[in-house]
């Protein structure tokens, strides 16, 4: 089936990776980045299929520029992956109101901003997927991270919300939660200025993410674009779906501590 595709963050990683997937499977795809020159390479490789646009997600005029544009250009939208974001690092103390308003303005408003937007298109046609792109920092905490992990927190708050609000329009979103992945995420992670008190918990986890592309666990970004192809060509939908093994383990082993937590706690409350 072919499918009609908004995808945001498409300059490199994740966004990349799938917008050419899409493109090349042969559905139509508005591949989206701030410098639009950056996608120059797969509007001429895919003439037929993928037309780009500008969009900073942080910018509503631009957010609706660009559901105009896929309307214009395909005649509606299927398929809305909210996958534009970064990460900020930096401890709970160290992180300033104005890194963690952009930190949320990025990684939760924008989604929030372009689902509400793209909501009455798909619910007039009677289907549509939204796809947001989570983490396991979702549903994990990371020493260093708590702004990214409170944002997709948030995130799959609003995901798990919507899903039940959502029941019988046809429409459906999930959260997707990568794992390690080969991309420039961690190497293009945000700073805060650093507290020496927290120095010997941080320094390991931000060397860690810096480093994150050539780990030997970490995932081609051509799995995540094959599995999220797959998703949404399948009868399944669930509210969730972790990508990559080392996701799918790291979640499983939270759960299960998470279990246990809650158990230990009953007597507390009693």
């Amino acid at each position: 089936m072919t499918r009609r595709w908004l995808i945001t963050g498409c300059s490199t990683g994740l966004g990349r990776a799938l917008a050419e997937a899409v493109a090349a499977s042969g559905q139509q795809v508005l591949a989206t980045a701030r410098r639009p020159s950056t996608l120059e390479d797969l509007r001429e490789a895919y003439p037929r299929t993928l037309a780009t646009c500008a969009l900073d997600v942080r910018d509503p005029d631009d957010c609706h520029n660009a559901i105009h544009a896929a309307v214009a250009r395909f005649g509606g939208i299927d398929v809305l992956v909210n996958n534009a974001g970064y990460g900020h690092f930096g401890a709970v103390e160290e992180v300033t109101d104005a890194e963690l308003e952009a930190q949320f303005a990025t990684n939760l408003f924008a989604p929030w901003r372009l689902t509400r937007l793209v909501l009455p298109l798909m619910r007039a046609q009677g289907h549509g997927d939204v796809v947001m792109v989570s983490s396991t920092a979702g549903r994990l905490a990371y020493p260093g991270l708590g702004a990214y992990a409170a944002a997709k927190y948030a995130l799959e708050g609003m995901v798990e919300t919507l899903a039940q609000e959502l029941t019988g329009t046809g429409v459906h979103v999930v959260a997707v939660e990568p794992g390690c992945f080969a991309t420039e995420w961690g190497a293009t992670l945000t700073e805060s200025d650093h507290l020496d008190t927290y120095r010997a918990v941080t320094a390991p986890m931000l060397a860690g993410t810096r480093a994150m592309k050539d780990l030997p666990m970490a995932n081609p970004p051509s799995l995540f674009a094959t599995e999220v192809l797959r998703l949404i060509a399948s009868d399944a939908r669930p509210t969730r779906l972790p990508i990559g093994a080392d996701a799918w383990q790291a979640l499983l082993d939270a759960a299960a501590r998470d279990h246990t937590a809650l158990l230990n706690a009953r007597p507390v409350s009693v």
